[in-house]
Formats: structure tokens, sequence, C-alpha cells
């Protein structure tokens, strides 16, 4: 009797604590992860702080910090002397719906909020956005999802704004 119940009260307690977790906004959970300070900084930057603390459901393609370090400084500079360009590669990152890693198809391109598509592409056990690797998949929030990716993806339009379509590699359309 005495394993049932604990048992029982584990199972409740794991419960209450993913029901905690996802009582936060896709914005109350990025800050809280602590790994997107970037991100925060510039969604705010963009004005987009209230959009993504609405209703949703959004899934965000969310680059880490570490993945911001690999963005050339003058790449920066631009987007964030342009807030409609700064606006449109965050909301690149952003698909409506909420899509978790079980839902993506390899070779499907969802549609972005910004208008744009984004290319999915899975070997094994990697997912990819475009060039960015999924390392972290499935972060619930309370009005979406949050994949961490390794990599800034800019939209191709954007690349064309910066000079960058030109570029032979494709990764300079990311970093």
């Amino acid at each position: 009797m005495l394993k049932k119940t604990l048992l029982a009260f584990g199972l409740f307690a794991m419960a209450l604590t993913g029901a905690r977790a996802e009582s936060k906004d896709i914005v109350d959970t990025a800050v809280g992860a602590g790994q997107f300070t970037t991100l925060v900084k510039l969604v705010q930057e963009a004005g987009l702080v209230e959009t993504l603390k609405g209703k949703g459901p959004f899934t965000v393609l969310a680059p880490s910090d570490e993945a911001f370090k690999k963005v050339p400084k003058e790449i920066v500079e631009k987007l964030l002397a342009d807030k409609k360009l700064l606006t449109q590669v965050l909301t690149y990152h952003v698909i409506a719906g909420k899509v978790m890693s079980t839902d993506l198809k390899n070779g499907a391109s969802p549609k972005t909020v910004q208008g744009e598509a984004v290319k999915v592409r899975i070997k094994g056990q990697t997912v990819r956005f475009n060039n960015a690797k999924v390392v972290k998949a499935d972060i619930g929030a309370s009005n979406g999802v949050i994949h961490v990716i390794d990599t800034v993806i800019l939209p191709p339009s954007v690349a064309k704004a910066l000079g960058l379509d030109k570029a032979k590699d494709k990764a300079k359309k990311s970093y």
C-alpha cells in the first residue's frame, strides 16, 4: 500500500511540475532558460514581446546565445539599424501553430510568420531547419513550443537585402 501511495504521489508531483513548466508563455520560458538573452533583447528591440506573449500557438526556432555569437558584427549592426529587417529575421524564426518534433517530416517547407518558408531536413536523429541544427526540441510553453537551434537563419529576402544572396556558400545565409 505504501509503495502505491508513493508511486501515486510521485506521478501527481510530476504532473504538477509539467503543468507548471508550461504555464509560462514563450517569452517567459525563453527568459527563464537563460540561454536566449540575445534573442530576447532583439525581440524587445523589434517590439515583438506582446505578440509572442499572445494566444498563439507559435513554434519558435530559437537561436541560442552561442548561435548569435557566430553572426558577423556588421550584420548585427545592419539589423539593429533597420527595425524592418530585424523583424523579418525574427519572424522567420516563428511558425504559426504548435509543431512538435514528432510532427516534422523530411523535406517539408513550413511557412514562417515572416512569409517565407524554411526547409526541414531530417537525417537519422538530426533535424535541421535550413542549415540550423535543432540542439534541443519540444520545450513546451503555454502558447506553443520552442526548438533550440545552433544557427541564426536568414530569410532569402533579407539575405538579398544584405547582399548575401550572391554568396556561393549557402552557409552565408545563416550563421
